[in-house]
This record gives C-alpha cells, structure tokens and sequence, in this order.
C-alpha cells in the first residue's frame, strides 16, 4: 500500500507547539522558515464518546498564531496531536476496543482537522509509547489501518489533499517482550516521530546518565537513539518513514556527593523542579546564573553540567546538530524536537535546519 503524497514525501523539521507547558512563548517572533510541520498540542479523548475532545484546546491562539507563521512560510503545515503524557490511558484503551468505538474517534478527528484547517492528525499515548501488552499493539493496528482508509475516503469525496497520520511512538519497536505493529506503521502512517530520549530521569533513575544520548559506547546495543533506530528499521520500518526526536528539556539531579559529578553518579532526586525537567532556556540561565561548569560528550552525543550537588543532562546545539546530521546521512525522513517554547530564542531550531539543509547525505559532513 502507497500513501505518499506532496505533503509526506518532502523533509520533516518539526517541534511541537506544547499549549499547556507554562512557558511564555512570542508567536510574533518565531521564526516559522526553519519548520516544515508543527504539531499542535494536545487535544484529549472524550471517555464517553470516543470523539476527539478540543475544548481545552486554546483554538483562538493556534488561529493567530497559523496567521502570523504563514506570512513567513506558507507550505508551513500543521498537525493536531491528540493525547500527551497526561492523558488517561483508560480512555485510549477502550476508543480502540471496539470498531465502533475506534469509528467515532476515527471520523470525528478528520472532521475536526477539517473544520479548524489541520493539514494532518497526530497520537501521542503512554499506551503506545510504553505499551504493556500485545492487546494494546493488536488494536493500534486496527485503528490506524481503519484511519487510513478513512482519511483515504474522506481525500477521495472531498478532492483535497489526505490528512497526514503520524504517532509518537518508543525509541524501539521494543517494549519489554512487546512489539509494535512495524508493517502496519509503515503501510498506514505517514511517518513516526521516535523519541530518542528520556532514557534517564530523576524519576526512574537513581544514578546521573545521558539522557538523549544518540551512542552507548560501552553497549552499541544498548539504550540509545542509534541502538533504537537500528532495531526499527531491521523491524523493516522504511528509512524514509522514520523521523530523529531530540528534547529541548533536560533533566536535573540532585548528587549525594558534588564530588562524583560525572555519569552513574549517585543522586538523591530531582533538582531545580519537582520532577527534575528542565527546559533548555531555564537551563542556559541556570549555567549563567550558578556558574555551573558544562560539558561536551562527543562520544555518547550530549552534555551535561553541574554546580554543587545540582546535575543537568541537555542537549546544546553541538550535539542537536550532530543528530540532525546522522538522520540525514542515515535516509530518515527528518526530525522533531520537544517542544518549541522550551527553546532559547529559537536557537536550536535554527542550528537544526541549518544542519539539514547544508550536510551532505553521502559524507555527513
């Protein structure tokens, strides 16, 4: 099955426009040029209909803001992306249970993309990202095979352009003993974002560790954003259909010794913030602030620094741009970044496109 289209086929520089992230965010500055999709988010599930619920969605601000960013870059496209880390699970897992469940969900999102002029749909849920059994698998692929065909009809009676599909989905298609549909992703989304971090966190990590790194070098096989990559795409998902995710928030240790400030280093939880994430630009005033000594890791493609008994795992633009080249080089349809207010006046964005547009595929410099 060949679902490309004009809109799927060109490169993806994306990030998302995360709407309830507390960050101020200047719609007026954004420099719109260095995107070509962003995904607007979140919108939930109604657990009683099934239907996409966009009532905490801030539509009067993602009217403006399409307004202003289209003045810059027209082709600039736009994806609804329904869940997010805080949505309920519970409300996912039955939407897909059923077919007549999955249908309400299913034809009430391509209306809403078509009402409010999305150029596609995109899912981010805990259930797919973390997947915990083969029955929540076997029913992501049931509905994005009957999305598909949906979108495909709804293109055909309408003669406009179908809706683009993605998910957000794990750094491998790997989770414990459980598998993603691999050929069914390939056959029926558009592309993939693969978020390649979040390996460590004050949350689930006792010890300091990159938290996005692209290299293990002590464990080529191990956590990583290549290690996971490699797996997809041995799992036979295309090259051209998988997109590099990078963070543009860290995450903040608290060290039981200041002395021991470099990896697998002992900590007693989060620093800075209850959960220990940190956005790029609060961590670039932090540096500034504290006089905290950075460091560049070339070997696992990441950095870190650390003032006291205080820890930060990031990515700078170095080590952004040295991932954007190695999804160039190794045929990836692009990359997208989490999320575009955590940025330090759209510095990263912009090291990011530079780093697309002038590598060179075959040498990757």
């Amino acid at each position: 099955m060949s679902n490309e289209t004009p809109q799927s086929s060109s490169p993806v520089k994306a990030s998302y426009y995360f709407l309830n992230s507390g960050k101020k965010f200047d719609t007026e500055t954004t420099d719109s040029t260095v995107f070509t999709h962003l995904f607007w988010a979140f919108a939930q599930i109604d657990p009683s209909s099934h239907e996409v619920d966009i009532s905490t969605m801030n539509l009067p601000q993602f009217y403006k803001f399409t307004e202003i960013v289209h003045v810059k870059n027209k082709p600039l496209q736009f994806l609804l992306s329904i869940g997010g880390k805080n949505a309920a699970k519970t409300a996912f897992d039955s939407m897909t249970s059923k077919p007549e469940n999955r249908k309400a969900f299913i034809d009430s999102s391509i209306s809403v993309a078509r009402e409010y002029g999305f150029n596609g749909l995109d899912l981010v849920n805990l259930a797919w990202e973390y997947p915990s059994n083969t029955v929540e698998m076997a029913n992501f692929k049931k509905l994005i095979e009957e999305w598909r065909v949906a979108v495909q009809n709804d293109s055909d009676d309408s003669g406009r352009l179908p809706l683009l599909l993605t998910a957000a989905v794990h750094y491998s298609p790997y989770y414990n003993s459980v598998q993603y549909p691999v050929q069914a992703i390939a056959d029926n989304l558009d592309f993939v974002n693969i978020m390649s971090y979040d390996f460590y966190g004050p949350g689930w990590s006792d010890v300091t560790g990159p938290p996005a790194a692209l290299y293990d070098p002590s464990n080529p096989a191990g956590i990583s954003g290549d290690a996971g990559l490699r797996k997809w795409l041995e799992a036979n998902l295309p090259a051209k259909k998988a997109v590099l995710g990078f963070s543009y928030c860290g995450w903040a240790w608290k060290l039981e010794d200041p002395k021991a400030s470099g990896y697998d280093a002992a900590t007693d939880g989060a620093a800075i913030t209850p959960d220990g994430s940190v956005t790029y630009d609060e961590i670039k005033d932090y540096i500034v602030t504290s006089g905290a000594a950075t460091y560049h890791d070339p070997a696992v493609v990441g950095f870190y620094c650390h003032a006291g008994t205080t820890w930060i795992g990031y990515d700078d633009n170095q080590s952004i741009v040295s991932k954007v080249k190695y999804a160039k080089q190794n045929g990836l349809h692009g990359y997208f970044s989490w999320h575009l207010a955590a940025d330090y006046n759209g510095g990263l964005s912009r090291a990011a496109s530079l780093a697309w547009d002038t590598t060179d595929i075959t040498t990757g410099k």
